[in-house]
């Protein structure tokens, strides 16, 4: 099976088995689009050009095409239609603006048949794309495409202002009529290229209230998975590098606010996922077959059409990294949480929902048997909110530099720091021994002390002296250099060195900052008996 077909073209095995839409044979629907824009566009390209006016978003042009043909139409073999074409002028300026020329319109829509997409969207509509992957056909409900003409006069201002966007980029807005049946349909940008597999599909929106894929979408070839099943896949997100992080938050965030503006909610992302590593087993496979790639759709010419060109703002080199490298098909490089390369193809879709009464009390409804805030239905304001916090913490995430930090450098010198320590340390503790030996020379005599510690143990009405220096000075060591050790794990933000020194009677701390050593000493609060736990700590 092609890449092509897995990506949602109808099966070859299932081709036999047609679709209607309102009891119509998509047959028929397929050949009366081509038929229909290949005759508008046509008669379109004898109006001189000139600047859009507010009226032409409201002029609705209509020709009738019999199957035997007429002067003006030609002879085609499906039941008589009438064919509309709304706002033709408007949709031409869009064309112009994305850079389409109508001679490459209409090569793309009537030069070859039309490939109908295997999954139909929830609503029942039906897809169709184009031979050569630049545009989606879809066919859309009355409520919809009114909602679009209405849309018209914004859509073309935000254009105007940015046609970098994630919106749908609409090119032409048709209704055909035959048999007392109106079939809408609406010419789109094509977000995710076939030639390019889908190795995942996700239909994301924010919401979690029953936002898993159901059984019978997994079934399919190419299943397309929503939000639950997306934090279950990937339960870490999609890793970017800054630059192109802070672009496509910034894309996201500009979209959404015109479309709160627009009054629009129960909009999606639709994301597909290509696994680079995949894609270079799947190629040596399709050269060991020998599959022909004569009629594999290249990479799309439109502008602004691609993933990559949507987030891009002006005056970075997007074109240029596409051309250079034609076979990422204007994905966006990212990575998984295991590692993996990927390249993403996303678009905004479904626009075309306002939140107009039905949908008031649907959300009213549910917000009584569901949590009102994970539903998908909400009002605008916040729905664009749940969604951009929901894109913005778990879907999309950015590579993190990583720095050294102060701390890691200073450890590089810790072994200088402990030698000099060591130093000073030993020489204090040679002055305070000097002191020591002062103190009992010029102090009263042994024996007498001793007298005065027997006295006081006969008197319990004395309150205890101070320890006596007969007992310090028999107590009392000499630090030693080599009991000083090294705890790297000493929870305090610097490290340390303790000396376990035994006669001393106080409790001294020395701490070195920026290359510097503090002596503080702390009188201890330990009783007489205990001051042999008195301990000489240094931090570095």
């Amino acid at each position: 099976m092609s890449s092509a077909a897995e990506n949602g073209e109808a099966a070859p095995g299932k081709q036999n088995e047609e679709k209607t839409y309102k009891k119509t044979a998509s047959s028929a629907i397929k050949g009366a689009i081509q038929l229909g824009i290949g005759y508008t566009v046509g008669n379109l390209t004898s109006k001189p050009e000139r600047d859009v006016l507010m009226q032409d978003f409201y002029v609705v042009e209509s020709v009738f095409l019999p199957s035997e043909g007429s002067n003006l139409t030609p002879a085609h073999h499906y039941p008589d239609f009438r064919f509309k074409t709304y706002a033709p002028l408007a949709f031409r300026y869009f064309r112009e603006l994305f850079g389409i020329k109508p001679d490459d319109y209409l090569y793309s829509i009537c030069s070859e048949p039309l490939i109908e997409l295997s999954n139909p969207g929830a609503s029942g509509s039906l897809f169709f794309v184009t031979s050569d992957d630049e545009f989606i056909i879809k066919t859309v409900q009355h409520k919809e495409a009114e909602f679009l003409q209405k849309l018209l006069p914004g859509y073309y201002m935000n254009l105007n202002q940015n046609p970098r966007t994630l919106l749908p980029k609409f090119y032409g807005l048709y209704c055909m009529q035959s048999g007392g049946i109106n079939i809408r349909i609406v010419v789109m940008n094509n977000v995710l290229p076939r030639s390019m597999r889908m190795h995942l599909t996700y239909d994301l929106k924010g919401s979690t209230y029953k936002r898993r894929a159901s059984r019978k979408e997994r079934e399919k070839s190419n299943p397309t998975f929503k939000d639950l099943d997306f934090l279950q896949d990937m339960h870490e997100g999609l890793y970017f590098d800054t630059e192109t992080y802070n672009a496509l938050m910034k894309t996201l965030q500009r979209d959404c606010r015109v479309l709160e503006s627009f009054k629009i909610m129960d909009y999606s992302l639709l994301l597909g996922i290509h696994f680079l590593d995949h894609s270079i087993k799947e190629k040596e496979e399709e050269n060991s077959q020998n599959m022909p790639d004569a009629k594999r759709p290249g990479m799309q010419k439109v502008l602004y059409s691609t993933a990559m060109e949507s987030i891009q703002g002006p005056g970075k080199p997007g074109d240029g990294i596409i051309t250079e490298n034609p076979d990422t098909m204007g994905g966006i490089p990212a990575k998984s949480h295991r590692g993996e390369k990927l390249l993403l193809f996303m678009g905004i879709i479904d626009i075309l929902q306002s939140y107009r009464l039905m949908k008031k009390l649907e959300h009213s409804w549910k917000a009584l048997v569901y949590d009102g805030d994970t539903v998908s239905v909400h009002r605008p304001s916040f729905y664009a909110d749940r969604f951009l916090k929901f894109m913005n913490s778990r879907v999309f995430k950015k590579i993190q530099a990583l720095k050294a930090s102060p701390s890691k450098k200073r450890c590089n010198s810790i072994a200088a720091l402990k030698a000099t320590s060591q130093e000073i340390v030993s020489s204090i503790s040679q002055e305070w021994k000097d002191e020591k030996r002062d103190l009992l020379t010029e102090g009263q005599s042994f024996s007498s002390l001793d007298e005065e510690a027997l006295g006081s143990r006969h008197r319990p009405d004395l309150v205890p002296s101070t320890p006596s220096l007969f007992e310090a000075a028999s107590l009392a060591t000499t630090i030693s250099s080599s009991s000083l050790y090294v705890n790297e794990h000493y929870p305090h933000d610097r490290p340390t060195l303790y000396s376990n020194s035994k006669g001393l009677p106080s409790s001294s701390t020395f701490t070195l900052e920026e290359g510097t050593i503090y002596l503080t000493t702390e009188p201890n609060t330990l009783e007489v008996q205990d001051d042999n736990a008195s301990v000489l700590d240094v931090y570095l």
